[in-house]
C-alpha cells in the first residue's frame, strides 16, 4: 500500500511539529534563565536570534504543505499562527542580524513577560497540533 500525499504531509507535519517543540522549550528555557539572571543577555539573545527564522519557516512550509494537499481545515488551524509569525517579524526591533530579541532591551520586565507568555502560547498550540496531526495521520493511514 503506497502512501498518498496527504499521509505524507501528516507525517512530515508530525516531525516538522516535533521539531517547533523543541524550538518552543528551548526558548521558554531561555527566558526562564534570563528571568532569573543565570546566562548573559547577550548570549541567549544570540541563541535565541538564530531560531527564530527556522522556526517561522518550518511553520509556514507546514501551513503551505496543507494548502497544497486540501487538508484546508488543518491549514486554517495554523493560518493565525502564520500571520502573528509574520506580524511580528514585520514589527520586530532594527538589529544587525535576523531575529526578533534585542539583548538591550529583553531583560526589561515587560518584555521578558511577554516573550515568555508567547513561548508558552505557542508550546500549547504546538502540542495540540502534534496531537491532532498524530490522530489524523493515523486517521489518513486507516481509511
Amino acid at each position: 500500500m503506497a502512501f498518498g500525499f496527504i499521509a505524507v504531509a501528516y507525517i512530515l507535519a508530525l516531525i516538522f511539529t516535533a521539531f517547533l517543540l523543541f524550538v518552543v522549550i528551548h526558548h521558554v528555557i531561555a527566558f526562564d534563565e534570563l528571568q532569573n539572571d543565570y546566562k548573559n543577555p547577550i548570549d541567549q539573545c544570540r541563541s535565541l536570534n538564530s531560531l527564530v527564522l527556522p522556526e517561522y519557516i518550518v511553520h509556514a512550509l507546514m501551513s503551505l504543505m496543507f494548502l497544497f494537499s486540501g487538508q484546508l481545515f488543518s491549514f486554517i488551524l495554523n493560518l493565525p499562527l502564520a500571520a502573528y509569525h509574520v506580524k511580528r517579524y514585520i514589527d520586530r526591533p532594527v538589529l544587525s542580524s535576523p531575529g526578533l530579541y534585542d539583548p538591550t532591551s529583553i531583560m526589561n520586565a515587560d518584555k521578558l513577560r511577554r516573550a515568555m507568555r508567547e513561548g508558552w502560547v505557542k508550546l500549547a498550540i504546538y502540542l495540540c497540533s502534534f496531537f491532532y496531526y498524530l490522530y489524523c495521520m493515523i486517521y489518513v493511514l486507516v481509511s
